[in-house]
């Protein structure tokens, strides 16, 4: 059914077009809901300051269904004086406990907390949890992080628990923490919940996402230090973001097309993290890896390297933190086995110039039939560099596109707009000569 917005104000529509006609004011015209819907677009700051346009505009905006605190200009003066910060958190506490006390519409679409808050903001926070739950909100972000510190992060409280939550859709902690059974509570009590985040807790050690009736589709739990085990089964899930595979148990997740996990460095790491995947390695669509080098290792038996065979995966991402001197053409592996690769996307952190390039070596012949793109970030011009370029081009036979992002490089000792500077000097003196004319090159 339609929503129609009942707007306390004397000024009615058609009057307000005659008195401003004059001045081809349309947008005055229009009903109330669609105006609403309107300034849903616009920041909550933004939405408010509509409230000068006339008498009929000063609560329009009180009826957006949409209610974003996000206060960046905030961040930005925090960032440059941290000690702005306590100052700052009681202005954002003020203007969202004055948004809420004005708000009209009797439902929520989103309600969303954006800011460094801790402990000293307890009861305010509960309130707007309360404001919210009790709106029959869909979309729930609390992110109270960025600044605070573990000890002092909010801490979601047992009774807020026996609310009614059955309208969320959404749900997002970020920097908050969370006690064992809270995430299988809002599990058991949101039969509509389809995506959850819960990113940087500490309390949480054992949690469960099961249930063959939950309609949850996307799952991200990552940076939790104290999870201890993770088990998920979940018919319809299709998106899952970890950050470690120890304790992770899939059980019954037959949708499951796009993980992002973290691993280790090298492919004993990864052979164990393939196996942990096990149960949907083989529907896999999407993988994403965050791998580090622990360890100095110069070389890798890149020939030796074999992994299980993923057969429908079309894209594959690593961000690799490394030296800066290690063998990237080990990582092809990982295209090898995967026969449907489309796009292959290498995010390199590295740390440290090689005092001296070693001889490239030639490319290895292995024909890939599906690649068509490949980006890679943090190209620097080493022989390592130019040595998982040779391998692309070599045996990437439907190539269309390379992107070259010299942005990500990095190196302490060395201003980080020279590193720039000469990465991407470096990236077009080498390959413009060898990309063939019908692959397009990009440098970013």
């Amino acid at each position: 059914m339609k929503r129609r917005v009942e707007i306390d104000c004397d000024v009615q529509p058609k009057k307000c077009a005659k008195r401003c006609s004059g001045n081809n004011d349309l947008i005055s015209q229009l009903p109330n809901d669609i105006l609403v819907d309107i300034l849903s677009l616009l920041s909550l700051k933004e939405a408010a300051r509509t409230s000068v346009l006339s008498s009929r505009w000063v609560n329009l905006w009180k009826h957006t269904p949409t209610l974003d605190f996000d206060d960046q200009t905030a961040f930005e003066k925090i960032h440059k004086q941290i000690e702005l910060l306590e100052s700052e958190a009681l202005k954002y506490v003020n203007w969202v406990d004055s948004v809420v006390k004005s708000h009209r519409s009797p439902t929520l679409k989103e309600f969303a907390i954006r800011f460094s808050l801790d402990t000293t903001s307890k009861n305010s926070i509960s309130r707007w949890l309360e404001f919210a739950f009790s709106r029959q909100v869909q979309r729930l972000e609390l992110d109270l992080g960025k600044y605070s510190s573990w000890p002092k992060y909010y801490c979601f409280p047992n009774e807020l628990k026996e609310l009614s939550f059955k309208s969320l859709k959404e749900l997002s902690f970020k920097s908050v923490h969370l006690s064992d059974g809270v995430i299988e509570s809002f599990l058991n009590n949101c039969p509509l919940l389809e995506r959850l985040v819960v990113r940087l807790t500490n309390k949480i050690s054992n949690v469960q996402v099961c249930g063959p009736s939950l309609r949850l589709k996307h799952l991200e739990i990552v940076y939790c230090t104290g999870l201890k085990s993770l088990k998920v089964s979940v018919p319809n899930l299709t998106s899952l973001r970890v950050s470690r595979p120890e304790g992770l148990v899939l059980d019954c997740v037959p949708m499951l097309v796009d993980v992002s996990i973290n691993c280790g460095d090298c492919d004993e790491s990864v052979k164990s993290l393939l196996s942990t995947l096990s149960c949907c390695i083989s529907q896999l669509e999407i993988l994403s890896l965050v791998m580090y080098k622990r360890r100095y290792v110069y070389e890798e038996p890149v020939g030796l390297c074999k992994f299980t065979e993923m057969p429908k995966l079309k894209k594959l991402v690593i961000n690799y933190s490394a030296r800066g001197h290690e063998n990237l053409v080990w990582l092809t592996a990982l295209m090898r086995a995967s026969p449907c690769l489309e796009e292959f996307g290498l995010n390199y952190g590295w740390y440290k110039l090689a005092r001296k390039n070693r001889e490239v070596k030639d490319p290895m012949r292995c024909p890939h039939h599906n690649l068509k793109v490949f980006k890679f970030s943090g190209y620097y011009g080493r022989s390592s560099d130019a040595e998982l370029l040779g391998y692309i081009l070599e045996n990437c036979v439907v190539l269309e596109k390379i992107i070259i992002d010299s942005s990500s490089a990095r190196s302490p000792k060395t201003d980080k707009y020279d590193v720039e500077r000469t990465a991407r000097k470096n990236a077009k003196r080498q390959l413009e000569p060898k990309v063939p004319h019908h692959v397009e090159l990009v440098f970013l």
